[in-house]
């Protein structure tokens, strides 16, 4: 007995080794790819870095730089309006889609398929040349609404409208939310409807009463995503305004703004901050939506 305890004892620790042994890849990736940056950025975020001298400690002056900083508010303000159309307009469509696919028709998985295709594609850097083509001056857009005798403008040479534009792009991206929408209505048992049909329920009522509530948790879930998915949005808007955030920084999205200090005027002490203050906001709604979910995502336990 006391042999077969110690060798027991002795084989532990080697199987420790190997378990730790397996997961060595992971954890070196873990330190030197992400935790390792993080930990960086953090630190140049107090200093004065431009990448061709040795950063110099300057203490909070990033972010108290950025108070007065007035094309950060604008690129804020810019994010925010993309944010708070784009997600919902984008969400409500992928669900109007995931609702008429799941009621049966043939060639689902075609459509499904295709329907798919602009979320792998929207954020490429061809399909963001190709939107720029199709609403600039003599784009696609332009040219229909001239068929209708309708002068077209410059969609995004236009401050007013150059925004929109990529919160079109964005919309049009619905593919990946609409495919989770779809598996989530799939789960929904088909005697609740059965019942609500024999009780007299229309269409927009057994939708309502029945399959909105018990999808609240998948929306919840595309919410929380696309919002952290649309604060990060970058290629769209560096392609359609050739990098500038213009016309007249109307389209400065945040991560532009970003990008412009850290790789275009090397202020990198700058752009670390600047990425610390993006992770506090995607943090603080993030953690919005959590705490009012409670109000209004159903579980079935």
């Amino acid at each position: 007995m006391r042999r077969l305890r110690a060798g027991r004892a002795t084989t532990r620790p080697t199987s420790d080794r190997s378990a730790y042994g397996f997961l060595s890849p992971w954890l070196i990736g873990l330190v030197v790819i992400t935790a390792g940056p993080i930990v960086a950025s953090l630190v140049l975020s107090f200093t004065d870095y431009n990448l061709l001298q040795d950063p110099s400690w300057i203490g909070l002056d990033n972010f108290r730089r950025m108070l007065s900083d007035d094309r950060l508010r604008q690129s804020l303000w810019v994010t925010f309006v993309y944010v708070v159309l784009g997600v919902p307009l984008q969400l409500g469509l992928a669900l109007a889609i995931a609702v008429l696919l799941n009621r049966g028709m043939r060639g689902l998985a075609l459509y499904r398929s295709v329907l798919y295709l602009p979320s792998l594609l929207g954020g490429s850097v061809a399909v963001a040349i190709l939107w720029r083509q199709i609403f600039g001056t003599e784009g696609l857009i332009n040219q229909v609404l001239g068929f209708v005798g309708i002068e077209g403008i410059g969609w995004i040479s236009d401050p007013r409208t150059a925004l929109y534009s990529i919160i079109a792009l964005h919309v049009w991206t619905f593919g990946a939310p609409m495919v989770i929408f779809l598996a989530g209505l799939r789960q929904i048992p088909a005697s609740y409807y059965e019942a609500a049909v024999v009780d007299g329920a229309g269409r927009w009522q057994v939708f309502r009463h029945i399959t909105l509530p018990l999808i609240t948790p998948i929306i919840f879930f595309n919410l929380v995503l696309q919002i952290i998915s649309a604060f990060q949005a970058f290629t769209q808007a560096f392609i359609v305004s050739g990098g500038t955030g213009g016309p007249s920084d109307s389209t400065l999205f945040f991560t532009l703004y970003l990008y412009e200090k850290g790789f275009g005027e090397l202020d990198m002490g700058y752009a670390a901050a600047l990425a610390w203050l993006l992770l506090l906001i995607i943090g603080v709604f993030t953690a919005i939506n959590f705490y009012a979910a409670r109000f209004w995502v159903f579980y079935d336990d």
